[in-house]
């Protein structure tokens, strides 16, 4: 398996940015597919965004396309959530995983890292 470690979280106003990084160790980081997935309180964990492993297929909610981004750097072990134009709905824990296909269901995720708080104040 893979180990994530996330990082980047933080206390930001709303419309503000903040960029999240996952780093991976362990197995061959190349070979997964990478999820983000964010847990507000009192929610369940959702689906915010996932990459295939070559980069070249990502997915979004609805609620972040056009504001989020998601990319990755193989050559860094690394996948990062760039987050713009951010509203006080997005504060969650946020949450990277590793998949063997890209894929919304986080049943599909074997792997995932321990979460980064992200706070966006009105």
């Amino acid at each position: 398996q893979v180990q994530l470690a996330e990082s980047g979280g933080g206390l930001v106003q709303a419309g503000g940015s903040l960029r999240l990084s996952c780093a991976a160790s362990g197995r061959t980081f190349s070979n997964y597919a990478m999820g983000w997935f964010r847990q507000a309180p009192g929610k369940e964990r959702e689906f915010v965004a996932g990459i295939s492993w070559t980069g070249g297929t990502t997915y979004y909610a609805d609620s972040v396309k056009g504001r989020f981004t998601i990319s990755r750097d193989n050559a860094k072990n690394t996948v990062y959530l760039q987050m713009n134009s951010l509203k006080p709905e997005d504060t969650a824990v946020y949450y990277c995983a590793a998949a063997m296909k890209i894929t919304r269901s986080s049943s599909e995720y074997a792997c995932w890292g321990q979460g980064t708080q992200v706070t966006v104040s009105s």
